[in-house]
């Protein structure tokens, strides 16, 4: 059997496109990364098939190679994980948006929002090391990309969230640890200067 050719279409600051990065490199496959002007938007090609979202991406890469699964293996903790991850979609980038978007002084309530969020999470993630137990997987590979752009958000933002979440915090520098991670996420000085260059190319400085 021919060795699967795996490519990512690819943005180094885009927190969607890491994820796939993550999952694959958790999965131990090799790929190729072909940087592209794509902010946002990972296609993932699977011998030349293409398949677009990263969520979509990452389920498919957990089910096609099966080992180690990222996912729990009961299907209660199997939805809970899914629920988790729409709720990362839906609320942690926008939450970020409404600060670094912000022109002038960030608004108190884009802040509180986005303390309120990271605290909910917290919540979820209890007393685990990660968010479905004792191992890294599907949550934590959807989570901790967008992480990389909270030291852009709280500069801007002039605030600090580590205070306010310790759990969330440790939990941060756990993942960002693994080797999986590491070699992924971009050190967060160089993701808040390609912020501040984005504020300037949409005329928001």
């Amino acid at each position: 059997m021919s060795k699967a050719k795996l490519v990512i279409l690819d943005c180094w600051v885009s927190p969607f496109c890491m994820r796939v990065k993550i999952a694959l490199n958790e999965k131990g496959l090799e790929y190729e990364a072909q940087a592209e002007d794509l902010f946002g938007v990972p296609v993932f090609l699977h011998d030349g098939t293409p398949l677009c979202e990263s969520i979509i991406i990452v389920n498919y890469i957990d089910e096609t190679w099966s080992s180690p699964p990222l996912l729990p293996p009961c299907s209660y903790g199997r939805a809970q994980a899914r629920f988790w991850a729409d709720f990362i979609d839906k609320k942690v980038f926008n939450a970020c948006g409404n600060i670094w978007r912000s022109k002038g002084e960030v608004p108190v309530e884009a802040k509180k929002e986005f303390i309120e969020i990271l605290k909910q999470l917290e919540e979820a993630l209890g007393d685990k090391d990660y968010f479905i137990g004792t191992t890294f997987g599907f949550v934590d590979i959807i989570l901790i990309p967008i992480t990389s752009w909270f030291f852009a958000v709280e500069k801007i933002g002039g605030f600090t969230a580590e205070a306010e979440c310790p759990k969330f915090s440790n939990w941060m520098k756990r993942c960002l640890q693994r080797e999986s991670v590491a070699k992924v996420v971009p050190p967060p000085e160089k993701v808040y200067e390609f912020v501040l260059m984005f504020r300037k190319m949409q005329g928001i400085d």
